[in-house]
């Protein structure tokens, strides 16, 4: 039989899923997968529940409900002081993972180079190359996951179509300050490139840190597509409902893309979404300090088993390097040893590399109960003769 499409054949199965089988086998504490495993807002789940049974459940617009995109405007002018269209640079995917398809579909042509930001999340890399585009990595690396001047002059090029960065950035639980935003700027502009912002954990930053929108600084208001994620912001990542917002010219091209792969979004979750957007400041900032009590609580129960913490400023990650135990393997062995010893999941940080890989980092996921945090800190520190 002839071969499938040669590009996605070359990938295995995801590491996501590899280990959450291993866990599954083992019966062990999953903080491998990213989501959260509490119910979400009551008052959103009766927001969709509602409008699934009072309002229109035939195809909405292609670009979302009007609704929607005007409280995806009003969230861009409340949070960032950014003034949106919400009729021409407001568009509603199925995930933020659409989002990205959609928008590198749309501006990428075969030959077109693309700077990724590695450690990355898993799909962009095989987006880019279905797009026919050429990636060009910027390593980043432990502790701080920074770039330099010398990083960007090696991937930059006259042939740089488009730049792809994670921030707050999965795994490393980077939130990127200003100096590195506007050195990165700096050479978006000179190169008269595009950005593909995925900012999925805008509102999950911790310790008083703001985030800042690569957007809003100066110049780049034409350059940018800011991706956003109704399943982070509502702790609901099984609704997939995500969004664009770009200047017209850059969005138009995204739209057609949009328009072959899911078209549309299901309309009581929009509607569930845009009442959740409009919710007070303090949901917003309620969400960001549980999650950051969450990150303590776990990170002090993998320290007092021995692991070494690393700064985890954003997202539901925190990071530990394994070093100190002298383990004779590398961090993906390191990870499947843990499942079966420990009976504690973890994913290997160099499973979000193309090259270049680092050996010692593992990722864990804190967006889970406090009692199935301490119940992992527990395994671990009983394994590692702590407890």
């Amino acid at each position: 039989m002839k071969a499938g499409n040669a590009i996605l054949s070359s990938y295995g199965t995801t590491i996501f899923e590899v280990m959450s089988r291993l866990s599954e086998e083992h019966g062990a504490i999953n903080l491998g997968q990213g989501f959260p495993d509490e119910r979400g807002p009551a008052d959103v789940l009766e927001a969709a529940s509602k409008a699934l049974l009072e309002g229109w459940n035939q195809y909405p617009s292609m670009m979302g409900t009007p609704e929607l995109r005007q409280a995806l405007a009003g969230h861009a002018r409340r949070f960032y002081g950014l003034d949106v269209d919400w009729k021409t640079e407001v568009m509603v995917t199925s995930g933020a993972t659409e989002a990205l398809t959609a928008c590198l579909l749309g501006l990428i042509n075969p030959g077109d180079e693309v700077v990724l930001f590695q450690p990355m999340y898993d799909s962009y890399l095989p987006i880019v190359r279905l797009a026919g585009g050429v990636p060009r990595f910027v390593n980043l690396t432990a502790p701080d996951w920074s770039f330099t001047r010398a990083d960007l002059d090696a991937a930059f090029s006259d042939k740089t179509k488009l730049v792809l960065i994670n921030d707050p950035l999965n795994p490393a639980a980077k939130v990127y300050d200003r100096a590195e935003l506007d050195l990165l700027a700096e050479y978006v502009k000179r190169f008269d490139a595009y950005v593909v912002c995925d900012e999925v954990y805008e509102h999950i930053v911790f310790d008083g840190r703001p985030h800042v929108p690569l957007m809003t600084l100066p110049g780049m208001r034409e350059r940018c597509l800011k991706i956003g994620s109704a399943g982070k912001t509502f702790s609901l990542t099984g609704w997939k409902v995500g969004y664009v917002t770009a200047a017209p010219q850059l969005l138009q091209p995204v739209a057609k893309a949009h328009q072959f792969l899911t078209f549309t979004t299901p309309p009581n979750l929009q509607a569930a979404v845009a009442y959740g957007l409009n919710k007070d400041d303090a949901y917003f900032s309620g969400l960001a300090s549980a999650m950051q009590a969450k990150r303590d609580r776990l990170a002090a129960g993998l320290e007092a088993a021995g692991l070494e913490i690393l700064p985890s400023a954003g997202t539901y990650f925190v990071v530990a390097d394994i070093r100190a135990f002298g383990f004779d393997g590398d961090d993906q062995a390191f990870c499947r040893w843990l499942v079966k010893e420990a009976g504690v999941t973890a994913i290997p940080v160099s499973a979000f590399y193309v090259e270049n890989a680092p050996a010692t980092c593992i990722r864990f996921c804190f967006s889970k109960k406090d009692e199935v945090l301490d119940a992992a800190a527990d395994r671990l520190k009983r394994r590692f003769g702590r407890g």
